[in-house]
Formats: structure tokens, C-alpha cells, sequence
């Protein structure tokens, strides 16, 4: 397998590290809030990275050989093109806000790509992996295979389900700068596309500016737990997951 298409030795860790601190919470070992922490952050960091790969891969799919070199197909948060938006700030949205911000995405060469309907699915591709991860998450309460039993365990879970649903709706709104507007992008006129490359350097901006009006904040948290009960996740134990999680406050 050529080297930069191998999974990275970061990622592996940080899967490594997900793997145990869920072990951990399971069993209540050490201490119970570190285990939610670890949990829960190296869990995020997985998705992240999942969400960028989502890209690269259906780019190199769909002729951008250059993904493979820039290194973005190893799931390393290292290589992609803008850490800061793509990990740090989401991580840190996380800590501040409890909630899943999307991270920026990966440089892709849209020249060497034709067709507006693979355009799409390469912004899309990212959002669907959060989907995915959301669902995966959500089975074992839509299912009732989760129990009290382990309630911290379940209630680290329903958090990360929770997150990957905000992750979701936020990355699906179509804001230029977002995914949701990515996919949109090459259906719309020249000068729409123009006029939208001027804003996308602060979507991000735009879209954390709306969530500080409390109304739309309102609407926008309604709609997450709408969905987050419709997949079975119970709020309780959402709430659970972000107190144990959040424990400086």
C-alpha cells in the first residue's frame, strides 16, 4: 500500500486512545471524569478526522491524485490545510460551548474534477460521515441495548451522538464557507459564485455570530434535540455526558 494512503500513526492513537478511555468508562476505572474526557475528545478528534477523509477520498475518486500526496488520505490532523479550522476550533468549541462545531475543510483541486454533480458529493461527503457516526451512536438506544447499568458509559454515548448531530445540521446549512453551501455551489450562476467567494472566509464567523442571538440559538438547539430524541438518544443523558465531560464547570 503506498505510505501516503496508510491510516497514520496520530490516527491510530487517537483511536487507540478512544478505544481504551471507552473500556475505561465502561468499567469505572481511575478516575471517572478523565475517562468521560478522554472518551469523548479523542472520539470527536476520530470524527474529524473521518470528516475530512470523507472529502479527500471522493476527490482522489474522482481524479484529484494530488490528495494522495498532500497526505490527506492517512487521516493525519497534521496534514491537512488548516489545522486551526479544522481541529483546534472545533475542539475548542467543544470545551467552550458543548457543542460540534465543523472544522474547515481539506484543499481540493476542483480543476482536475469534472461535473457539478461530483463537486457536490465531495462537500457532502464530509457531513455524511458525521451522519454515519451519528446513526452508529444512536443504534443502541433506537435499539434498547443500552441500560442504566453502565449509565456513565451511555451517557459519554448519547454526548457524542449529540455532537455528531450538531457537527451534522451546521455543516449541512448553506452558508459559503460551509459544506452545505459546497454543495449547492455548482448548481448556482457565475456571479452568485463570485459574489459567495467573498464570504466564505468568514463563514464560520457568520454561522458562530448567528448562535450567539438567543432566539436562533433557541431554534437551533430545538431542532438538534428534535432529532436527537427522534434517534432514540435520551436528553437526560445527553446532559449527563456534557456536565461529566465539561467538569471544570
Amino acid at each position: 500500500m503506498h505510505q501516503h494512503k496508510r491510516p497514520s500513526t496520530i490516527f491510530l492513537v487517537l483511536v487507540a486512545l478512544f478505544a481504551a478511555s471507552a473500556w475505561m468508562t465502561w468499567t469505572d476505572f481511575g478516575n471517572t471524569r478523565l475517562d468521560v474526557f478522554l472518551m469523548i475528545g479523542s472520539g470527536w478528534l476520530v470524527s474529524l478526522c473521518l470528516h475530512e477523509f470523507g472529502h479527500a477520498f471522493l476527490a482522489y475518486r474522482f481524479g484529484d491524485l494530488s490528495v494522495v500526496d498532500r497526505g490527506y488520505l492517512t487521516l493525519n490532523p497534521l496534514k491537512y490545510s488548516n489545522v486551526l479550522l479544522s481541529f483546534v476550533l472545533p475542539l475548542v468549541f467543544v470545551l467552550l460551548g458543548g457543542f460540534g462545531m465543523p472544522g474547515g475543510a481539506v484543499w481540493i483541486e476542483r480543476s482536475r474534477i469534472s461535473g457539478r454533480l461530483r463537486h457536490s458529493l465531495i462537500s457532502l461527503a464530509g457531513p455524511f460521515s458525521n451522519i454515519v457516526f451519528m446513526l452508529a451512536v444512536a443504534l443502541p438506544f433506537a435499539s434498547g441495548l443500552w441500560s442504566l447499568t453502565h449509565v456513565t458509559f451511555w451517557s459519554a454515548v448519547a454526548f457524542l451522538g449529540f455532537l455528531q448531530t450538531t457537527a451534522s445540521v451546521l455543516n449541512l446549512i448553506p452558508i459559503p464557507g460551509l459544506d452545505g453551501y459546497g454543495i449547492l455551489e455548482p448548481w448556482l450562476p457565475g456571479h452568485w459564485r463570485r459574489g459567495a467567494s467573498m464570504i466564505a472566509p468568514y463563514g464560520m464567523l457568520i454561522v458562530f455570530g448567528l448562535l450567539w442571538e438567543p432566539s436562533i440559538n433557541a431554534i437551533f438547539f430545538n431542532f438538534v434535540f428534535w432529532i436527537t430524541e427522534h434517534l432514540g438518544i435520551p436528553v437526560e443523558l445527553v446532559a449527563s455526558g456534557m456536565s461529566l465531560f465539561r467538569f471544570w464547570t
